[in-house]
């Protein structure tokens, strides 16, 4: 394969340990939950995605985050489970068909620690979490880690068989086909909790009195596993750079101290990444502290300049500065950064998580100088979502994701001439892949460019942390590349039917709005979607996106009061973007909660959080009872009357499939399909899975 001179670090051979490596992309690890009920390793989910990462060109796949004891170690029900003999069959699977690719794999393996109270809320389990230390709730509460119940402080004899869990696990790895271990130390797991004064209060030999008892429990581990496993098999481990928002937590300056540590005790590289608490939580997925707002000012060294990528390359470049063994960074790196990280010497491997989700074949397609075909990764934690609630892992932009099919999509028997109506992102995703089966395809949109809704919700967003016009952007040079017969400004009309005579009708025009059954909806007041999404349409058409968002906080034509009828993504969004705006604004919802379970808890948090400061209003469990000209009149969950001031009124509710087309087309083809919010309505998610799986069936 040639390579882009522009990336030539990237595509440099590395070496780790004793392994040659052919590049320098590294895909970090984390979870899919494809596991079934009994913790086996769902094949027909595990092989066509690792099959895709390995295909796709990565240097080194890393499979975690592998739990070492269940269930004390784990953090959810749907964690990788590697405390047994009987799971090694399922990823020696997964080993053999990324070696075909010549890639290796190492085994990452952690214990949850403090984290296994998470486990407890999401089953309603009482096992009491272990740490090096005891905690109480009170304490844990402090730095919002209080799951419901103190920490328990492990004893030496408890210590001594964690050590024995972690080596046993490396040893099944390395049955099962694992290239090299990894030894996962970071976050607020097991590990760190030994080596970070934050949580050691130990006064034995195990305690955070001298660096050497502190890092003692980890390198037993780490030399144990060297002695088990042999000087051929690469050992390593991932470590906190820095820990933030917490008294006493790692500095960069420890963390270079206990990575000296670790090269000493035979590591072959260290994984760095930083964690935090409070305003820093969940900082290992850096741009989610941006999100709404970050902290101000962001705490030293971390790099806010890129909206959260690359975020903690700093601290990985401090690591680089006290040990002579590869050093790997992650955290929101792009191909553009990791390129800069390397030339500079901040780091020798770069690892990435979303953006190859978003897309495998992003290392080919980097090498072979086609960066524009690579999908982006938007940072809508989609992924993350559906981890959190205990469901496989999907993407929004690779429908792909948590498929039982080869993600190489292949070329139809019989091509045939298909017929797309509606550019948003069903539309646009099914004309793209139909293309790419050999099709035929024509794509009819009546407004003058592509993208349906997205470029109004990119307007509620902030383009820097979710950038919505690159997914447009993306998708119009692969309809452009592909030869798609794209028809701008052109409303679709059966009578298109008689002059392009298609095999196939896909109709994507999206859904219909529901009225709410609330007396007085039709009073001037009320501002529908529809009518929120004319209004933005019309400044669309001179103005980008990106810059009506500061806009619209000198003028829009809407009032400074606003009540929000419907809490979920949409209404949230709208919520913040009108805050920001200058609105006062007030949400509420008949449910009892405004969360959405398609964001992660983290979103969900931090939003309730900014709003508070903000000012916002929240309501749950209320009853409408009419809208006048002053006020939305409600009924509270207490039972109490009120009438909120309002200027302006925003249902915001769940559209309605959309028919009227599909009855017109009926019987004037041989196959049509109603996909996308015109038969199901959902989020972007959803839309590109519908394009996705009909084109695939055609």
């Amino acid at each position: 394969m040639s390579t882009d001179s522009k990336y030539r670090k990237l595509f440099e051979p590395g070496q780790i340990g004793k392994l040659k490596i052919k590049n320098r992309l590294v895909r970090s690890a984390a979870g899919t939950d494809y596991l079934d009920e009994n913790f086996f390793s769902k094949s027909e989910l595990q092989l066509p995605f690792y099959k895709a990462l390995a295909r796709g060109g990565a240097g080194l796949i890393i499979l975690g985050g592998a739990v070492i004891e269940h269930p004390l170690g784990s953090v959810t029900p749907t964690n990788v489970r590697f405390d047994d003999d009987k799971f090694i069959p399922g990823f020696k699977e997964i080993t053999d068909i990324v070696h075909k690719y010549d890639c290796p794999i190492f085994l990452q393996l952690h214990h949850s620690g403090a984290w296994r109270g998470v486990y407890n809320m999401i089953t309603g389990e009482s096992i009491q979490p272990v740490s090096s230390s005891g905690q109480s709730r009170e304490e844990l509460r402090a730095v919002g880690m209080d799951f419901g119940l103190p920490l328990r402080e492990l004893t030496i004899p408890e210590i001594k068989n964690m050590v024995k869990l972690f080596v046993d696990a490396a040893v099944r790895g390395r049955k099962a086909g694992f290239d090299g271990i990894e030894l996962n130390v970071a976050t607020c797991h097991l590990g760190n909790s030994f080596l970070s004064r934050a949580w050691n209060r130990r006064q034995d030999e195990y305690g955070a009195s001298t660096l050497e008892n502190r890092t003692r429990f980890v390198v037993e581990i780490l030399q144990e596993t060297r002695r088990q496993l042999g000087n051929d098999v690469p050992v390593g481990v991932l470590i906190n750079g820095g820990e933030f928002g917490i008294k006493d937590g790692l500095t960069p300056a420890e963390s270079q101290d206990i990575a000296r540590v670790m090269e000493k005790a035979g590591a072959d590289f260290i994984h760095v990444r930083g964690y935090g608490y409070g305003d820093y939580w969940d900082l290992h997925v850096p741009d989610s502290i941006f999100f709404p707002d970050p902290p101000s000012p962001l705490a030293y060294p971390l790099d806010g300049s890129h909206y959260g990528a690359g975020i903690s390359a700093p601290l990985a470049a401090e690591i680089k500065k006290a040990v002579s063994i590869p050093v790997i960074a992650v955290g929101r790196l792009d191909i553009q950064l990791g390129e800069e990280m390397l030339e500079q010497g901040k780091a020798d491997f770069i690892a990435m998580q979303r953006r190859l989700i978003a897309d495998p074949e992003l290392p080919n397609k980097t090498a072979q100088g086609r960066p524009e075909d690579i999908a982006p990764c938007t940072a809508c934690f989609g992924c993350f979502a559906q981890m959190q609630h205990g469901k496989p892992v999907r993407c929004r932009i690779n429908a792909a994701i948590g498929g039982s099919r080869d993600y190489v999509i292949d070329k139809a028997t019989q091509p045939k001439r298909v017929l797309v109506v509606g550019a948003g992102p069903t539309g646009m995703e099914a004309a793209r892949v139909a293309a790419l089966r050999g099709h035929r395809v024509t794509l009819f949109e009546k407004e003058g460019k592509l993208g349906g809704l997205m470029p109004l919700a990119s307007i509620m967003k902030k383009p820097a942390l979710e950038d919505l016009e690159s997914i447009v952007t993306y998708f119009k040079t692969q309809l452009k590349k592909l030869g798609v017969d794209v028809r701008l400004g052109t409303e679709f009309k059966p009578s298109h039917i008689d002059e392009l005579k298609p095999d196939v009708i896909i109709l994507a025009v999206g859904g219909v709005p529901a009225i709410p059954d609330i007396p007085g909806i039709q009073n001037i007041k009320v501002t529908g979607m529809p009518g929120l999404h004319a209004m933005m349409k019309r400044y669309l058409k001179f103005i980008s996106p990106n810059l009506i968002r500061p806009l619209s906080r000198i003028w829009m034509p809407i009032g400074k009061e606003i009540v929000i009828l419907g809490g979920r993504i949409q209404g949230l969004e709208l919520a913040e973007f009108l805050t920001r705006s200058g609105r006062k604004v007030t949400i509420m919802d008949e449910s009892e909660t405004l969360d959405d379970e398609r964001w992660s808890s983290m979103q969900n948090m931090r939003l309730m959080n900014w709003f508070k400061t903000k000012g916002v209003t929240t309501m749950t469990g209320v009853k409408y009872n009419s809208i006048t000209d002053a006020s939305v009149n409600i009924t509270t969950k207490e039972g109490q009357t009120q009438a909120i001031r309002a200027d302006t009124i925003i249902p915001v509710v769940p559209l309605l499939p959309n028919k009227e087309l599909l009855d017109e087309v009926q019987g004037k083809a041989k196959e049509i399909y109603s996909i996308g919010d015109c038969s199901e309505p959902g989020i972007i998610m959803d839309a590109v899975a519908a394009g996705y799986d009909v084109a695939r069936r055609i």
